[in-house]
């Protein structure tokens, strides 16, 4: 596997720099969630609420990583009812648990790699869902994940690195 090196840029919540880059990733996490909800079950084969959010920690720290999980399904779900609000606590339990995974990843390795990211994203999906299996009672809405957002899980993985590598 590759590595490149992670320039970590230590963001505090009193640095109004914070909001900003979280800002434009809570953006990307409203627009692209539009665009893969244009395929059929795009959303939950793709699962693209949680992208911007592994980038915005991975490359910035889990401060930014935090405001973008938390603020991203709030957003969409006020603006566009999705994801639903039943589904909001899951969302959120698994978008905080993926911005600590990555922050925590950035800051001890100091690198990205295609197994880090891989690392980050079984994490957060199988505490996430088991969390979401407690939350729901319901084996099967916590397993959906892992049913039918491979694709999305790939994406966060290869597309995250790439956009990580990339990221100035």
């Amino acid at each position: 596997m590759a590595t490149n090196s992670v320039s970590l840029h230590s963001l505090e919540y009193k640095n109004a720099a914070t909001y900003w880059i979280a800002a434009l990733f809570v953006i990307g996490n409203i627009a692209l969630p539009q665009l893969c909800h244009l395929v059929p079950s795009g959303g939950p084969m793709l699962l693209p609420i949680y992208f911007f959010t592994l980038v915005a920690a991975y490359k910035y720290g889990w401060k930014v990583g935090v405001l973008t999980a938390v603020a991203s399904p709030l957003v969409n779900s006020a603006l566009f009812a999705m994801p639903a609000p039943a589904v909001l606590p899951a969302i959120l339990t698994k978008s905080l648990l993926l911005a600590a995974a990555a922050g925590f990843a950035a800051r001890k390795f100091r690198r990205v790699s295609l197994l880090l990211l891989l690392g980050v994203v079984l994490f957060y999906q199988v505490i996430g869902s088991a969390a979401e299996w407690a939350l729901t009672g319901s084996l099967s809405a916590a397993m959906q994940d892992f049913r039918i957002g491979i694709p999305g899980m790939l994406l966060q993985i290869f597309g995250g690195y790439l956009f990580i590598k990339h990221l100035k």
